[in-house]
């Protein structure tokens, strides 16, 4: 034990002096470079900072906003196999592993070895009559290359790889969160197109009934030729529209399919509600200044990237003081195996080695300024993930203002036509007006009712958006009711 003695005492020394600081810059969050609210457009209240909210949408989970039972369903299947979601988690794993990689090197790496050297000397050299077998074992535990972090080289490198790994972290729950909000948006998308394939073969059909009664007028001589040729147009116009939404509703299928990362069960899709964009979400609260901002994940992955930079100007400074390292060991040699561990074969050896800078043609100074130009670009990235999401939230704030009007002006618009088919439909069946007067009063009940749809579409997807921009929260808990 007494060989081990001073090999430990070097070990606890090295541990101690280790304990010191880093010579990073002391990391304060920058400035916001945005207004602290965002402008009023029209009468919407979310935009200003006075008023009162109890739950900002970061701290709202998707379960409490997406209140359709569908969407849940398909949701929970896309976090559990969705392939972007997975390479996510995968790289925060890698993060996490390169991290605890760095960390080690704070600790000394304590290594066990067992050998044995033979040797044999011929008679002539080892000076003797016959040939010399020498046999040496050995048994040691040492420590081998072991740096002082006297300057707080190896804590920077390990606080910059800590960052990455929260970086990295947050960059998974982006991916996250946008997933979430692109499978509410298939879903939304998907039941607005068969919306609009429901009412393009209602359409179809209705025209197909008026072509007939046509030709019976036509071979009454009630109705012309004209007559005829515009209503059978129509029939072939909404023939081509049911064939296009026929197509787009089995492409918005395969979109949710490889958002959601498995098959689809028929039951899991098969909505065409025309009150969608009033059911398939809650509301958000009013009143959120813009410092709701920092709670995206976007915006703390940049930050997590700007306090790694940080941390690597530290490193880079520490370059420029001597390191020193230490390799030790003790243990027991014998000619003998089984005298290896007696009393009296113990050996020890202790080699410190300091390394100071002296001249390296300016390469730690490069290094230095490369690392607090990193710095700097990492302090404009996040300005602009901050800038970038301050107008994400703008954008969808002026139209959340004005989306309800515009739902409210197609609704009133889509019954005016409707009032103004029928008056057209009876005004051609007693003959008063041709049917050109009642085939445009149909085509603007057609486009009102298709502008309709997608009101409510642009409603449903702007509130999806929205919560999405806000740093939509991940977690799976709602609220008690």
């Amino acid at each position: 034990m007494k060989a081990f003695t001073p090999t430990l005492l070097a070990m606890g020394a090295a541990l101690a002096l280790s304990g010191c600081g880093t010579l990073a810059p002391t990391y304060e969050r920058p400035a916001s470079p945005v207004a602290a609210d965002w402008a009023p457009v029209g009468s919407d209240t979310v935009a200003s900072g006075s008023g009162t909210s109890s739950t900002a949408a970061a701290d709202l989970g998707w379960r409490a906003f997406f209140a359709d039972a569908r969407l849940q369903k398909l949701i929970e299947q896309a976090l559990a196999n969705n392939r972007d979601l997975r390479v996510a988690a995968l790289n925060v794993e890698k993060a996490q592993a390169q991290y605890r990689v760095q960390r080690a090197d704070l600790f000394p790496s304590v290594n066990a070895a067992g050998g044995l050297t033979a040797q044999r000397l011929p008679a002539d050299v080892a000076g003797t009559s016959q040939p010399i077998i020498s046999r040496q074992y050995t048994a040691t535990l040492g420590v081998s290359s072991y740096e002082l972090d006297l300057f707080g080289r190896v804590r920077s490198l390990k606080d910059a790889a800590l960052a990455t790994y929260l970086s990295t972290d947050e960059a998974r729950r982006s991916t996250q969160i946008s997933l979430i909000a692109q499978v509410a948006e298939a879903y939304a998308t998907l039941a607005a197109d068969r919306e609009r394939l429901a009412l393009a073969q209602e359409t179809l059909n209705s025209q197909r009934e008026t072509l007939h009664l046509t030709e019976r007028r036509h071979a009454l001589g009630v109705s012309s030729a004209l007559d005829l040729n515009q209503v059978q147009s129509t029939v072939e116009s909404a023939r081509a529209d049911v064939a296009s939404y026929t197509s787009q509703v089995a492409q918005d299928v395969n979109t949710l399919t490889l958002l959601v990362g498995a098959p689809l069960d028929a039951n899991q899709t098969a909505t065409s509600d025309t009150q969608l964009a009033l059911t398939i979400t809650n509301d958000l609260p009013v009143g959120l200044p813009s410092e709701v901002l920092l709670k995206r994940p976007d915006v703390q992955e940049a930050e997590r990237s700007l306090q790694s930079a940080n941390a690597n100007i530290g490193a880079a400074r520490a370059a420029f003081f001597p390191s020193i390292t230490l390799t030790a060991s003790a243990g027991g040699s014998s000619t003998s195996l089984n005298n290896l561990f007696q009393g009296g074969q113990g050996y020890w050896s202790f080699v410190p080695q300091i390394t100071l800078p002296i001249f390296d043609a300016g390469r730690n100074s490069a290094n230095l300024k490369v690392a607090e130009v990193n710095r700097d670009i990492a302090l404009a990235q996040y300005d602009k993930a901050i800038q970038s999401a301050f107008k994400d939230v703008s954008d969808a704030l002026a139209q959340r203002a004005t989306i309800a009007e515009q739902v409210a002006a197609k609704d009133a618009l889509v019954r005016a036509n409707e009032s103004s088919f029928r008056l057209s439909q009876a005004r051609y069946q007693k003959g008063v007006d041709g049917y050109l007067s009642a085939l445009d009063s149909q085509r603007s009940l057609y486009s009102a009712q298709q502008g309709l749809i997608t009101a409510r579409l642009s409603q449903q997807v702007n509130r999806i958006t929205l919560y999405k921009v806000l740093g939509g929260g991940v977690s799976e808990q709602s609220p008690a009711r």
